[in-house]
């Protein structure tokens, strides 16, 4: 047993205020339970049990678009057709999965379809681009008959925003804590996770990071820079986030530098005006413009004599190696990707990380799916996805935006996977209201019916409101 290094002051002090019913101070908490660490990472409601449920995923649908159009043409133009381009590959049916990412994940890393997950190799990466506690609710605005409504968020959507906002920074600390918990199981064992966040959590999301997957085992801090209209007068504007890349296992992982090189500008490339056997180069040196001089084994003596600050510089083929801070434009500003979802992130911000850190045929996955672009850049560089989200709006957008993908890589004559949606059905609703399943089917029912009515019950007290029949 491991021994408290308290003074004997110190002892009766914390006995007096466990005496008094008083809450102890901070710093004796950190010292009742501090370990070998000499940071530890403390809020109200740390648990470190991560949910083991394991429930059925139950699909929905099916969604191979661009076939269905096909076989619309007649069983014969099937048949016959010499059209072998822009077809569904077969094997893994990727997965866009409506649900609780904590539910979700815990399925994936406990349950069958985990061994489908491996025998596709493994999850070789992961993305999100969870919340940043800064308040959200699930609701969202629908034209119906030119009539704008508001559609407003199901209970298991207000449990979830209750259960991530309720407490402030510890239950949003307590909600990321146990889903990264379960990310890092499912991940393979070289594979990466990127989350993106903003100057609200970076700090206590990267001391997160450290304590889940290990100090040597983050491999970098990515700057995402953007420029929009700048409106602040009373301080900076805040025009950046930060993405933190963290790997499975220390110095294990993918990493494809030439996929991601960046294009030398024309005005650079002109610089390179010699070429030898290694390739294009140029040659600089203080008070000369050009040199006839560039031998295989080095300057001459003479050379050297006559230019002490002449050098050479070869030309790296395939561009140059990407820094740590990226600028791209933010996606409002590229009309053509704008799908009307407040934090959806650009194509070209996803394709850098995708094609960095998976090759062609990989598995990724994005737990806080949002409008699936995700989804959408993996489609298109031929990998394969998993992407979940509670939001039945981010479900709706993520679908329609993937028929658009798969017509497009149809029309394109490129290959295309089919997707299904699924989701956890009652058993999700059973788990949140706290349900037991070892009783009885009928029993369920009626004790899942009471709790639910007791909850909306809270639910229109809180907002003094009054329920209307039929609704």
């Amino acid at each position: 047993m491991k021994q408290i290094n308290l003074t004997e002051n110190e002892k009766q002090e914390i006995l007096d205020f466990i005496q008094e019913g008083k809450s102890l101070p901070k710093e004796y908490i950190y010292k009742l339970i501090a370990d070998d660490e000499d940071v530890f990472l403390f809020w109200n409601g740390r648990n470190e049990n991560v949910t083991n449920a394991v429930l059925p995923f139950h699909s929905i649908e099916h969604i191979d678009e661009p076939r269905k159009e096909k076989q619309s043409k007649g069983i014969a133009d099937d048949l016959f057709s010499t059209d072998f381009q822009g077809r569904q590959l077969k094997g893994w049916t990727n997965k866009l999965i409506w649900g609780d990412n904590k539910l979700v994940l815990s399925s994936l890393v406990n349950g069958p379809l985990r061994e489908e997950i491996e025998k596709q190799g493994g999850l070789k990466l992961i993305y999100i681009d969870p919340p940043f506690a800064v308040g959200t609710d699930f609701s969202y605005n629908i034209n119906i008959n030119g009539e704008d409504i508001t559609k407003q968020q199901s209970i298991i959507e207000e449990v979830a925003y209750r259960d991530t906002w309720g407490s402030g920074f510890s239950s949003y600390l307590s909600m990321m804590y146990e889903r990264l918990k379960l990310m890092h199981q499912l991940l393979a064992e070289d594979g990466s996770i990127y989350l993106h966040c903003d100057w609200r959590v970076n700090s206590i999301i990267r001391l997160a990071l450290d304590e889940i997957f290990g100090k040597g085992c983050f491999v970098n801090e990515v700057i995402w820079v953007y420029r929009d209209r700048a409106n602040r007068k009373e301080r900076w504007n805040q025009k950046h986030d930060t993405i933190y890349w963290y790997s499975k296992k220390k110095k294990n992982y993918i990493f494809n530098i030439d996929a991601v090189r960046l294009q030398y500008r024309p005005e650079y490339l002109a610089k390179f005006k010699y070429e030898d056997e290694k390739g294009k180069y140029q040659i600089r040196g203080k008070n000369i413009k050009e040199s006839p001089v560039k031998l295989k084994d080095g300057l001459t003596p003479e050379t050297e004599a006559k230019y002490p600050n002449l050098t050479f510089r070869q030309y790296s083929e395939g561009g140059s190696p990407p820094l740590d801070w990226w600028e791209f434009p933010i996606v409002n500003k590229a009309a053509h990707e704008r799908l009307g979802y407040a934090t959806q992130k650009p194509e070209t911000l996803l394709e850098r990380i995708i094609k960095a850190s998976s090759n062609k045929g990989a598995l990724v996955a994005d737990l806080f799916g949002g409008s699936g672009t995700t989804a959408a850049v993996a489609e298109k560089l031929g990998r394969k996805w998993i992407v979940c989200d509670l939001g039945r709006f981010a479900i709706h957008t993520t679908r329609k935006r993937m028929i658009q993908v798969q017509r497009e890589l149809k029309k394109a004559g490129k290959s295309y996977r089919a997707f299904e949606v699924l989701n956890l059905g009652k058993y999700e609703r059973q788990f949140f209201f706290g349900v037991p399943a070892n009783i009885s089917q009928t029993q369920q029912e009626i004790l899942l019916e009471a709790k639910h009515e007791k909850y909306l019950g809270l639910i229109l007290e809180g907002y003094s409101a009054q329920r209307i029949e039929g609704h």
